[in-house]
């Protein structure tokens, strides 16, 4: 292949003509790029404004490259070092131009990747090789991971090549601000993002570290590397989140707003020193991710019209329940979009505020300043609000302060962290209210799990029957079994495939139950009725369970049996017993 014909538009004119960077990102990263060196698509990278991906594709379109991912490398390291051999250069000097090469056993094309892979040295030995020996070279561009992954087998890098660095503050920092820790870094986001990850776990041990990410509320490891390069790693990523890089013996909090592949990221670490080292976990929010309504959620039915019209009342209390990560925060921030209609006054107190919303006022409370939720629901109330979110209800005092608001007039959102809706009246009257009060000020109960969805690419199709007499012979005990098994059934199977990393499954969808406390069950709360009294009565009113919801579900072809029971086996348990 002979030499690409550099007479082009430039990569920077390229770039702002597509709108993927602003003369801002340029003049940024340019200022960087004589400070430090380097390619300006990689610098813009480095600085958050532009993602991997994204400058690969506009480099392949323009060049007519085609691009290689790392699963697509030979495993084989013979590959690399016979190539090396071939060409009769040293791997060093693949090392130091950031790039490799291998050949298949009876081939004449040389595989090439680079950082740079219009590299003026680089092709001028290719050139070479194609004249004297009648090779073939095929180029191709690479993530920065990839191309490190090739070189490690071309080059057989030694893993424990850093051990015996000083480890004081100033040697930490120095690490943290080193290209190949903030390409690597950069990485790690970029592949939480790319796969719609909610959480970075990066985990220490005794001579390498993994990362893990939670897709889908699953863990998944993604990359185990050399422990050489843990502390360089983590103290970029504390830096990052505004953390103490010299305090590596008691837990850490960090927070950061940091711009990344051209989106304003919310980043939240938290540090946790262990045996080997410190674990951080990360969460990840895109600032500008728009919330999706209730019925994309998967509130439907009686449950959707229950909800809507709680919310329509003035006045009341709606909790929503479910352990973390369940998807509280969406569906109350979806509801108070709804309710922020410019009449209203909105004021919400949380811990810490999740979502930015125009037109609503949002406080953060400061535990450790004594500002908490109860301190802060009351200067709330001095505000004239209309409608007030507490992020949680913790304690007895949030609770008579939350009710005593929605007597006198106030709609009041909060979560509570319960195993189901109606437990919720069990944990309000343990944490100090009285029932009157709750059957008074409590306008309903939501709790809410979180499922996996099948991959609408590769689901199968399965007998319906076979599903059908499966809950009719393990599951119809107390359950509203009417409702839907008149309905046509659609029952799939996960089979996977690379949309959905051959897990079977994309995405989530929440399941529900809905309470509204009203007629009935306000008398059967003001009578101290038991949990199993609450649901019978309950289900005169048309309510379904968490996991009746969660079949349902099944049934139209959203998710899996055995993904409803792994969720909500608790929840049916308590079912079955009533």
């Amino acid at each position: 292949m002979g030499r690409i014909d550099q007479n082009y538009t430039s990569l920077e004119d390229i770039l702002l003509s597509r709108n993927c960077v602003s003369e801002k990102d340029i003049h940024q990263a340019k200022h960087l790029q004589s400070e430090i060196g380097g390619l300006l698509g990689q610098t813009l990278v480095r600085i958050g404004a532009l993602s991997e991906e994204l400058l690969l594709q506009t480099q392949s379109e323009h060049l007519g490259i085609e691009t290689l991912d790392a699963g697509d490398l030979p495993t084989d390291t013979s590959l690399y070092q016979q190539a090396a051999q071939f060409v009769g250069v040293k791997p060093g000097w693949f090392l130091s131009r950031k790039a490799a090469m291998w050949i298949y056993p009876e081939s004449d094309v040389v595989h090439v990747i680079a950082q740079n892979i219009l590299d003026g040295e680089l092709r001028e030995l290719m050139e070479r090789l194609q004249f004297k020996k009648g090779l073939t070279t095929k180029y191709y561009l690479v993530t920065n991971y990839t191309l490190e992954t090739a070189i490690s087998r071309m080059v057989n890098l030694d893993d424990n090549q850093d051990q015996g660095l000083d480890d004081d503050t100033v040697k930490l920092k120095e690490l943290a601000e080193q290209a190949p820790v903030i390409d690597f870094v950069n990485r790690v986001f970029s592949m939480a993002l790319k796969e719609n990850a909610s959480d970075i776990h990066i985990e220490p041990y005794e001579h390498n570290f993994v990362v893990r990410y939670r897709i889908d509320g699953i863990l998944h490891t993604r990359q185990t590397e050399p422990k050489s390069r843990f502390d360089a790693v983590t103290s970029r990523i504390k830096l990052l989140s505004g953390m103490d890089i010299a305090e590596r013996r008691l837990p850490q909090d960090g927070r950061q707003t940091i711009r990344f592949a051209g989106q304003e990221i919310d980043l939240r670490v938290s540090s946790l020193p262990s045996s080997w080292g410190e674990s951080l976990v990360m969460r990840l929010l895109k600032k500008e991710t728009s919330l999706p309504d209730l019925e994309a959620l998967g509130l439907q039915n009686r449950a959707k019209n229950s909800l809507e019209g709680m919310l329509s009342h003035p006045n009341g209390v709606i909790l929503i329940t479910g352990p973390t990560g369940s998807g509280k925060s969406t569906t109350i921030y979806k509801s108070l979009q709804g309710l922020n209609d410019g009449v209203r006054k909105i004021i919400t107190i949380e811990d810490p505020v999740e979502y930015e919303m125009d037109g609503i006022i949002q406080i953060q409370t400061k535990a450790h300043i004594g500002y908490t939720f109860a301190k802060g629901l009351r200067a709330i109330l001095r505000q004239d609000p209309d409608i007030i979110m507490v992020g949680e209800i913790r304690d007895g005092e949030t609770a008579t302060i939350a009710a005593q608001s929605a007597l006198t007039g106030h709609l009041v959102l909060s979560t509570l962290h319960t195993n189901s809706a109606l437990a919720a009246i069990a944990r309000l009257i343990d944490i100090g209210l009285e029932p009157y009060m709750i059957s008074s000020a409590v306008r309903g109960l939501v709790a809410q799990r979180l499922l996996r969805k099948l991959c609408p690419e590769c689901k199968v199709p399965v007998k319906s029957k076979e599903g059908d007499e499966y809950i009719l012979n393990m599951f119809k005990a107390g359950m509203n079994i009417d409702e839907y098994m008149g309905k046509e059934a659609n029952w799939y199977a996960p089979k996977g495939c690379s949309l959905c990393s051959h897990t079977g499954y994309l995405g989530r969808v929440a399941i529900f139950e809905v309470a509204k406390i009203d007629g009935p069950l306000t008398e059967a709360i003001l009578n101290n009725a038991s949990l199993t009294q609450l649901v019978n009565v309950a289900r005169q009113q048309g309510f379904i369970t968490l996991f009746e919801d969660g079949i349902m579900k099944a049934r139209q072809g959203v998710t899996t049996i055995s993904e409803v029971t792994r969720v909500c086996g608790e929840e049916f348990s308590n079912v079955e017993s009533s």
